[in-house]
């Protein structure tokens, strides 16, 4: 990846032009790591919240589970991706041994592996005799007691038998079909006196919890047994009259790069979209997971049906999809659990009488989620517009909405009382497009205008406009957020929202929404910063700024917090300020394709991932812009990482953020996530992260935390308010 960044930054021919790089000395490549194994640091970030037994029990079986969907992601997208590169490398090269892409992929195995070891361990070791001992008991079929046994053959004959189809390999019986991410016993069948092996698949259904809850001859206690054993234990009323062998559990994973080529319409768009969603479900397996000390038989014959390498081919330790223990992850057990949490409704729009549009009327505000209520605030802003008679348009931007949605109940509502409604919907947000799809047409058949995005664009920034007939004309009402249009991530992601009817800016917003909606070559952005038309250009602008700030002697500071930092006009931008001695403090959650402390170019660099209960998901922008009070500065959130993919393949938009006041939550923000001392990461010049670690002399913050700050900080501006 290395190479492919510097092939990039070359060939672009940078607009930059940054006078503190010399793009003529290679040396200034070394400040690039490779983007995949960066990502795999971060899930390794990811699993060790579930090894931190400072987290309570059933918290780190939600992050082993989050750790396994993670990994599940990037075989899919990354993995698939590469494989599809090796294999036109080899025909393009036409070569036999490995091609540079297959040596990263063997790199990647290699830093896969041990972490898969180390979550079976944490699993066996620590976690289940955790719960044994709060009488929470995941018991191995020879565990059970005979009643245990009785009662478990019971619930496979009522529950489970039907709900199976065991599918046979055989002249009479193809290969059979398996979907993206289904776990399958492979059962070893022989006829009675053959000795000739027989293969069938029984896939456990996902639509059943994957750990099943028996009675307990203890009356406090809990008792589980996995499906996949309940399955195997019962097999023989599966195939009766056949010989069972032997079995093996297997997991197999598809590759989910789908790639059609966009017509010109959005009509093309949706059919394109339906079209990759069909072909997702028959692309190639890019892994196939199997149990411990799986039969050689059946692996030869998976690795041969499904076209697969050694190198492809898992054999996981433990469980092996973690994935399935959501429903465990979420037992009401107060002391495994995290404190419970409840959003506190922002004090602006406290009490029954509060009218959100006259609270924004009367100045911006500024909400941050989860900390502070997504429903009394950014759903209520949706919800109030369709109901309230004085409003006569309502837009949107959709990029993950979720399945059981508010926002689309209201825009229906609206749509239905006569108010024009304009949702620009993305089907091509990846694993949402089928949702996606759905609430498209929900939104058709209701008369509102649903537009499917910009051609060979991802519309990906998060903002909504309401239109209002008032008594002194057409007033403009915006949200301008750093989160998607999500009730149940918004529990979960920390995100940021600007609530405005500033003319300026929401001249902005319908400017942007024209632009989708319509036909805009050059659309006029005054204060919003929209990718891919002004983001790039403004943000290195204003690093160019920082550079001459710092020669001439004034305040110079870059703080910017971000999901992935990969862009490489952003990167140059950031080695090159370091170069001119300005301080570049980055917070970048994911993975970073930039080093920090590299001697001579990023000494000024720091990158710090925070890993917690809460998913860092706001982007915050702040540059000192010459001024000694850090209030003083320019503020910007908004819904774009610094990849290239976001400031030039999708629609993004940042806003300023300009009140004293809101300044102030944004910097306090930024300093609780630059003093953590129990939640960061901190990144060494070689790319890897050394987890920080509190001290008793250190501040509250450092030991508290991000996300415990940030909660006791808003309990006591509820406090406060009450006073």
């Amino acid at each position: 990846m290395t190479q492919e960044i510097t092939a990039r930054l070359i060939d672009q021919n940078l607009k930059t032009s940054l006078p503190e790089t010399d793009l003529t000395d290679n040396s200034w490549r070394d400040a690039y790591s490779d983007r995949d194994l960066g990502w795999l640091q971060f899930n390794s970030r990811v699993l060790h919240e579930a090894l931190d037994d400072r987290n309570p029990g059933l918290e780190r079986i939600k992050f082993l589970a989050i750790f396994t969907s993670n990994l599940d992601e990037f075989f899919m997208k990354r993995i698939g991706l590469l494989r599809t590169r090796s294999q036109a490398e080899r025909l393009k090269n036409k070569v036999i041994g490995p091609v540079p892409v297959q040596q990263r992929l063997q790199e990647m195995r290699q830093v896969i592996i041990p972490m898969l070891k180390q979550r079976a361990k944490c699993f066996r070791r620590e976690l289940k005799p955790l719960l044994a001992e709060h009488n929470i008991h995941l018991l191995d079929w020879d565990q059970l007691t005979d009643s245990q046994r009785e009662k478990a053959h019971l619930f496979f004959n009522r529950n489970v038998y039907p709900a199976l189809t065991p599918l046979a390999l055989d002249p009479g019986h193809p290969f059979p079909y398996m979907s993206n991410l289904s776990t399958s016993l492979g059962f070893v069948l022989r006829v009675p006196d053959s000795e000739e092996n027989l293969f069938a698949r029984v896939k456990v259904p996902n639509i059943l919890p994957q750990w099943i809850q028996l009675d307990s001859e203890m009356d406090d206690a809990r008792s589980y047994i996995r499906l996949a054993d309940l399955i195997h234990y019962n097999a023989e009323k599966l195939f009766p009259g056949m010989t069972i062998i032997d079995s093996t559990l297997f997991r197999i994973t598809r590759n989910s790069e789908v790639e059609i080529e966009d017509d010109d319409d959005s009509e093309s768009i949706r059919t394109i979209v339906a079209e990759e969603l069909r072909q997702r479900k028959f692309e190639p397996v890019v892994r196939l997971e199997l149990s411990e000390d799986p039969n050689p038989w059946v692996r030869s014959l998976l690795m041969h049906q499904f076209d697969l390498s050694e190198d492809d081919v898992y054999e996981v330790p433990g469980e092996l999809d973690y994935a399935g223990m959501w429903p465990l992850a979420s037992l009401d057990i107060k002391e495994l659990r995290d404190e419970p949490w409840n959003p506190i409704v922002p004090a602006d729009l406290a009490g029954e009488e509060a009218d959100i549009f006259s609270v924004i009327k009367s100045g911006d505000f500024l909400v941050h989620h989860p900390y502070e209520s997504f429903d009394a605030s950014v759903e209520q802003f949706i919800r109030a517009a369709a109901n309230d008679p004085k409003v006569i348009a309502i837009k949107m931007t959709v990029y993950r909405v979720g399945d059981d949605t508010p926002f689309v109940r209201s825009l229906i509502r609206a749509a239905e009382t006569g108010k024009q409604v304009a949702c620009l919907i993305e089907l091509k947000a990846r694993f949402d497009e089928e949702r996606n799809l759905h609430w498209a047409k929900e939104l058709e058949k209701i008369g509102a205008h649903v537009v499917y995005g910009v051609l060979g664009l991802k519309t990906h920034t998060k903002i909504a406009l309401v239109v209002r007939q008032e008594s002194d004309g057409i007033r403009c009402y915006a949200h301008i957020g750093t989160g998607n249009y999500h009730v149940k991530t918004a529990r979960l992601y920390t995100d940021l929202g600007l609530f405005t009817c500033d003319p300026m800016l929401t001249t902005d917003v319908v400017n942007l929404f024209h632009a989708l909606t319509g036909r805009s070559r050059e659309p006029n952005f005054q204060k919003l910063l929209v990718a891919p038309t002004n983001m790039r250009e403004q943000f290195l602008e204003k690093t160019r700024r920082e550079i001459e700030n710092k020669k001439a002697g004034k305040p110079a500071m870059i703080i910017f917090k971000v999901n992935q930092l990969e862009d490489p006009e952003m990167c140059q931008g950031i080695i090159a300020a370091s170069q001119a001695g300005v301080q570049v403090e980055c917070i970048v959650r994911g993975f970073s394709c930039l080093r920090a402390g590299l001697p001579g170019l990023t000494d000024n660099v720091t990158i710090r991932s925070i890993i917690g209960r809460f998913l860092e998901h706001s982007r915050i922008f702040y540059f000192a812009n010459g001024s000694e009070d850090p209030l003083d500065g320019e503020f910007y959130i908004g819904s774009a990482d610094w990849m290239q993919r976001n400031l030039s393949n999708r629609v993004e938009a940042c806003a300023p953020i300009e009140l004293r006041a809101h300044k102030e939550r944004v910097w306090e923000i930024l300093d609780v996530l630059m003093k953590d001392r129990r939640q960061a990461w901190v990144m060494n010049p070689d790319g890897d992260y050394e987890q920080l670690v509190p001290t008793d002399d250190d501040s509250d913050i450092s030991r508290l935390g991000t996300h415990r700050t940030l909660m006791l900080l808003t309990q006591q501006r509820l406090k406060e308010r009450i006073k």
